[in-house]
């Protein structure tokens, strides 16, 4: 009997909680098992998957080393690892949660320093006349020392942050921070502003897996499985069916030509097209006389492929 795909989903805080909504949405939902505080789950109605409960740094670990198939965690955390994360990491689908900027901070009292440009300039000034570097307190070291290169800073030195990042500048442990923000208020509130461009990524839930674990065609049939699930209910989130009468077909095709794509699903009397068009669709069938019209949303839009995990197979060498 083959082994099964293992997946590793976070076991506590906000991530938590946001990624079993998402898989109860999906159809999905996460069953613990041995209890609340156990570390093996299941996802109902999927088989031949194993679930880990891990925090969510574990997880990117447990990727990078190959010891997982696939797992949700942040991106910050996997870009971490390495300068050169997709030689070990496949990101298949950002989730949209999850979501924090990594950025760089100042001090709000350096009225004169905006950008990284003057970051830059300041760290001169303040080797000149110290004698000393920079001081940047931060716990991604790995994203700090790549974005300040390509900045071109180099008068620095990172200080390696165990607690409250933005408290450093404060406590006079660091100049500069280089941290996790939400809605930037508790670094407004520590007397601090982010950079106009120090923004290092963007971050948010993905789902990833590990092009150095052991694969088997069987695993890989079964991460295309849940993937098409997952990417079905994507697709319905952000979708809906217009139907309307047999006797407008004509007049509904023509209306809506110059407004939806030639690969655009055309069912029998109607069409599934994207939620955001919506509106333009209806007043398009309108100004044509095409009318009732209903809208219902899909709970699903399957398609036969998955991209994401096809593209996985082809990093792997591997064929379905």
């Amino acid at each position: 009997m083959s082994a099964p795909l293992v997946l590793a989903l976070p076991s506590k805080g906000r991530l938590k909680e946001q990624t079993e909504a998402w898989l109860a949405d999906c159809g999905v939902p996460l069953r613990p098992l041995g209890g609340d505080r156990g570390y093996a789950a299941r996802l109902e109605g999927v088989s031949d998957i194993v679930v880990r409960l891990l925090s969510a740094s574990e997880i990117a670990q447990t990727l990078y080393a190959g010891e997982i198939h696939l797992g949700v965690t942040g991106e910050d955390l996997l870009r971490e690892l390495s300068d050169d994360l997709e030689a070990r990491i496949a990101l298949l689908s950002p989730l949209g949660f999850g979501r924090a900027d990594l950025v760089v901070a100042a001090p709000k009292s350096w009225i004169d320093v905006e950008t990284m440009a003057d970051v830059d300039e300041v760290a001169h000034l303040y080797r000149a006349r110290t004698g000393k570097r920079l001081r940047v307190a931060s716990k991604y070291l790995t994203q700090t020392r790549s974005f300040f290169a390509r900045h071109g800073v180099t008068d620095y030195r990172i200080v390696e942050s165990a607690g409250a990042t933005e408290g450093a500048p404060a406590s006079g442990a660091a100049e500069l921070v280089v941290d996790i923000t939400t809605t930037g208020a508790t670094l407004a509130a520590n007397g601090l502003k982010v950079l106009k461009d120090g923004l290092i990524l963007a971050s948010q839930a993905q789902l990833a897996a590990a092009l150095g674990a052991p694969w088997t065609g069987a695993q890989l049939e079964a991460a295309r499985r849940l993937a098409r699930i997952l990417e079905a209910r994507a697709r319905a989130r952000a979708a809906a069916t217009l139907t309307w009468p047999a006797g407008c077909e004509a007049a509904a095709r023509a209306a809506l030509a110059p407004l939806l794509d030639q690969g655009a699903s055309n069912p029998p009397h109607g069409v599934l097209a994207p939620s955001d068009r919506l509106f333009d669709l209806m007043n398009a069938l309108a100004e044509a006389g095409v009318g009732p019209v209903t809208v219902t949303r899909p709970a699903y839009v399957f398609e036969a492929a998955s991209r994401p995990i096809e593209a996985l197979a082809a990093r792997l060498g591997q064929k379905f």
